[in-house]
């Protein structure tokens, strides 16, 4: 007897939807497995990390406030994986939208301001990150180079640079000799939803975005374009359109979510530029696409639970003094059981029996 995978004529329509229910649930049980072996009780554990963020409404703003990034950002990943193009440097497409908005607010601290500023900030993240990710864009469109390395090595490219300049031209000659920027000035920060809290008008910004892009996949020919170069790119030849158009496209406009995503959490959560300002938003953002099907309203849901776990294990830490390192072990088991669930989509298992084809 033997276990084959047999490749699918056609995927159903309820797979599709079970796929990451069932690796949601398949994390929970990893994870408890992981608590009891770190010597906790499961169940308290799990409800720690996934119950705990939701029963108050500080926990429910920290919950936004962390998904409002890792959507963004998810949301403009998932145009460019349905287009099989593996933008995978989305950190430093956010970085880069951080410095761009953030020299601005500096260049202005203290001097002449008034509400040009902030949608100056705003326009100048977006286009800092549509341009970084454009590199990488333009060598696979160009040259032919894999954009997973290219658009990987810049990530590192732009933590460096953001780390030099707080710790040099921009660092805050008031600031007792910290790598960071000036506390930006209230016209050169978002304003908040609630007092008290850390929301800010960057949520509601990211559910408009979602709104959209859901419309632009959908409805419009250029939607129709992206997934037909992903899922038949001969077929999308033969309609005429252009595979290296496309690429840049997506490139730009994920990079441009990035990079304002970027902004938004410089602007609107530190409010000044430092190192490690993003907990690897840009690289979570990939589970987060995943999670959610490739689907602007799937990244939604997805990066909310992805948050969760976030507030989840700052929680942890506190009251059951586990390490960080537990939640980002489950994100990664949350992806590799993503992964794997999603081979269910394209294949079969199917019981041989020796001697038989």
């Amino acid at each position: 007897m033997r276990l084959l995978l047999e490749q699918r004529a056609e995927t159903p329509t309820a797979l599709l939807i079970a796929s990451p229910l069932m690796a949601v649930v398949l994390t929970v049980l990893a994870a408890g497995v992981m608590f009891a072996a770190l010597g906790q009780d499961p169940l308290h554990a799990l409800a720690v990390y996934f119950l705990d963020p939701l029963s108050d409404s500080w926990g429910l703003q920290e919950v936004a406030v962390k998904a409002t990034p890792l959507v963004l950002i998810a949301a403009g990943l998932a145009l460019c994986y349905r287009a099989k193009v593996w933008n995978i440097g989305a950190e430093g497409q956010f970085l880069a939208g951080a410095m761009a908005g953030g020299w601005l607010a500096i260049a202005t601290h203290g001097g002449t301001q008034g509400p040009w500023l902030l949608p100056a900030m705003m326009l100048l993240g977006a286009l800092a990150g549509a341009a970084y990710a454009l590199i990488p864009g333009l060598l696979r469109a160009r040259f032919g180079a894999n954009e997973i390395l290219t658009s990987l090595m810049l990530v590192y490219v732009a933590e460096l640079l953001l780390d030099w300049l707080v710790r040099g031209p921009w660092r805050d000659p008031a600031g007792f000799n910290m790598p960071q920027t000036v506390v930006f000035s209230p016209s050169a920060t978002l304003p908040l939803l609630a007092e008290g809290g850390r929301l800010h008008i960057g949520t509601p910004i990211t559910l408009a975005v979602v709104a959209a892009l859901a419309l632009l996949l959908r409805r419009t020919l250029k939607g129709f374009e992206i997934r037909l170069v992903g899922e038949a790119p001969r077929a999308a030849r033969f309609a005429g359109f252009s595979e290296q158009a496309v690429v840049l496209s997506v490139f730009a406009l994920s990079g441009a979510l990035a990079g304002l995503a970027g902004l938004m959490e410089a602007a609107g959560t530190v409010r000044q530029l430092q190192p490690g300002m993003s907990p690897g938003y840009g690289f979570t953002a990939i589970i987060v696409a995943f999670l959610g099907r490739l689907n602007p309203i799937g990244c939604l849901m997805a990066g909310v639970f992805i948050a969760i776990t976030f507030i989840g294990g700052e929680n942890a830490q506190i009251m059951l003094r586990l390490p960080l390192d537990a939640t980002r072990v489950l994100q990664g088991l949350l992806l590799f059981f993503v992964l794997a669930c999603d081979s269910l989509l394209l294949y079969r298992l199917r019981l041989l029996r020796e001697g038989r084809a």
